[in-house]
């Protein structure tokens, strides 16, 4: 008897083991095939990405026309594939890696919905807010109108005049935000729409956030926000009563907000560009990258150059011909573009680009180290199936981003580079190294956290469209501690004046990007057996440090 129970469970086994090595054959064979879904997502992504390129970069009708087709075919080539992947069985499967991918397949978000005329009218509202926030003009006179780069920025950064740059704030969320309320509510209906058919998902915030593959996810970044949030109040204390003390305590509220305007950014997510009115120790160590670029001619291609060479320092690959031919690195005459800095993969294994309206500032070295480090990041993951040519999470990338800015930002690789001349000496140089970094981080934070916490509010039905605009300043001054400078209402829709709103980026992602990246510095410093302390970590000309990256 026993004998013939034995027979049995290894006949049983050896079955089951059939199937499942047939099973994961058929899976492989769908996935990587010569003509299979690899290439297919790749050919069609490609078409994708080149369209909203071509719109991205001139702001026609028939580019918008062209990218919104783009779109639409791409979400009918994800659900035509997420049926054929369907007839796959993969409780017979045994390989993870393939296991993974096709669940991606099947995980189509909205793409799944019946309507693709509500596919394509998302589509379609997405294309005419972007369109909406690049071409926006507000016109200080009638005969000076000026964008968001560089006219409105260069006020919002350098003036220090209290009604200019509240014309400034105000007259851009005029012409941006306030323009497309009423898309937006169609966009978040139809969206909700779309994604409660599939069954899986409450709604569109709840499908956002699965890609944290975290339950707990939302618990914990509150968690995380509480842990920081003291040393931010602390950090906006110490601004308040400096910037009281240059603009007058006339202009501040009782109740401890700052005015949103005077930070030197349009959305008061860094408040880097006031140092100059908070430096702790005025002269100890002071670091004016912008004045040092300038004395020293650099061009923007000079300042693309450094980048990459900081990356080939650490063993990393410099750019391909094609970022050098086909980026965007200048905002063009003659024709409107979408200013705000992105990196592309393009999905055909060669082509990786950038788009920034680069002008040759201290901010912008920042920034295309940034960018850069997102194009590494596509160079180093281009080996990998398709599905896996992605993110793990959207706060990942964010902080590999950023981490060689954190070493190229130190005083050591400034000077290094001919941009200093001499080190911050002493506590007091340290801590205007520190505070300028506080202001870049530290001010961001509840930024980061809170638009996300806006937008699913909304797609959840707590935040109606009737307090869209309440919402978003009730979250403004409870997280961050502003209020605006003029008064708000419900025809005003201030959180559009935010790319990331209105082109559907997700933003928590930047708040965990911002804990990582730290985390992800120590252990690359700790590898190189860096014995200073950490804000002052170099991984510059690190080979472990770059093998570990």
């Amino acid at each position: 008897m026993k004998i013939h129970s034995v027979l049995i469970i290894v006949a049983v086994t050896t079955l089951v083991s059939h199937v499942s090595a047939n099973e994961d054959d058929r899976a492989r064979k769908y996935l990587e095939g010569l003509n299979g879904y690899n290439k297919r997502a790749e050919h069609i992504n490609y078409l994708f990405f080149l369209k909203t390129w071509d719109f991205n970069t001139n702001m026609t009708e028939y580019n918008k026309k062209q990218m919104t087709e783009a779109n639409v075919q791409r979400s009918h080539f994800n659900k035509k594939e997420a049926s054929k992947a369907a007839k796959l069985d993969i409780s017979a499967m045994t390989n993870a890696s393939l296991i993974r991918q096709i669940n991606k397949i099947l995980d189509v978000g909205i793409s799944g919905y019946k309507d693709s005329d509500v596919l394509r009218k998302i589509a379609e509202i997405e294309a005419n807010m972007t369109d909406i926030y690049g071409k926006a003009k507000w016109c200080k006179t009638p005969t000076e109108c000026l964008q968001l780069e560089p006219g409105l920025t260069e006020i919002i950064t350098n003036s220090r005049n209290y009604d200019e740059l509240r014309d400034a704030w105000k007259g851009w969320r005029d012409v941006s935000g306030k323009m497309m309320r009423s898309m937006y509510q169609e966009m978040v209906m139809l969206m909700n729409r779309a994604i409660k058919a599939g069954g899986k998902y409450a709604d569109m915030g709840t499908y956002y956030r699965s890609w944290y593959e975290d339950p707990e996810f939302e618990n914990d970044v509150r968690k995380l926000f509480d842990q920081l949030a003291p040393l931010y109040d602390e950090l906006h204390a110490y601004v308040r009563r400096k910037l009281r003390t240059h603009y007058g305590a006339k202009h501040f509220p009782s109740s401890g907000h700052i005015p949103a305007h005077l930070f030197g950014d349009m959305w008061a997510q860094s408040w880097v560009n006031i140092y100059n009115l908070l430096e702790p120790y005025p002269g100890k160590g002071s670091q004016d990258l912008t004045k040092a670029m300038i004395h020293q001619k650099y061009n923007v291609t000079h300042v693309f150059r450094v980048a990459e060479e900081f990356f080939v320092s650490i063993g990393m690959q410099p750019m391909p011909d094609s970022f050098w031919t086909k980026s965007m690195l200048v905002k063009p005459e003659g024709r409107e573009v979408v200013c705000g800095g992105e990196a592309v993969d393009m999905f055909n294994g060669t082509d990786f680009r950038v788009r920034m309206c680069t002008v040759v500032t201290g901010d912008s070295l920042s920034t295309i180290h940034h960018e850069m480090g997102h194009v590494q990041y596509y160079i180093e993951y281009n080996h990998q199936p398709f599905l896996f040519r992605n993110i793990p999470n959207p706060g990942f990338d964010e902080g590999v981003a950023d981490i060689v800015s954190l070493s190229f930002l130190t005083p050591e690789h400034l000077k290094l580079i001919g941009l200093i001349q001499e080190l911050p000496r002493g506590t007091e140089g340290d801590i205007n190294f520190l505070m300028k970094m506080a202001l870049e981080k530290v001010a961001f934070l509840p930024f980061s956290y809170l638009v996300d916490q806006w937008r699913w509010s909304v797609f959840r039905g707590e935040t109606s469209p009737s307090n869209y605009n309440k919402a978003w300043w009730d979250l403004r001054c409870k997280y961050q501690g502003i209020s605006p400078p003029v008064a708000r209402s419900e025809q005003d829709f201030d959180p559009g004046a935010k790319l990331h709103i209105t082109d559907n980026t997700q933003y928590i992602g930047y708040f965990v990007s911002y804990v990582l990246q730290f985390q992800f510095q120590h252990a690359l410093c700790q590898v190189m057996n860096n014995t200073r302390p950490l804000h002052r970590c170099d991984i510059y000309n690190s080979k472990i440090a770059g093998d570990r990256l």
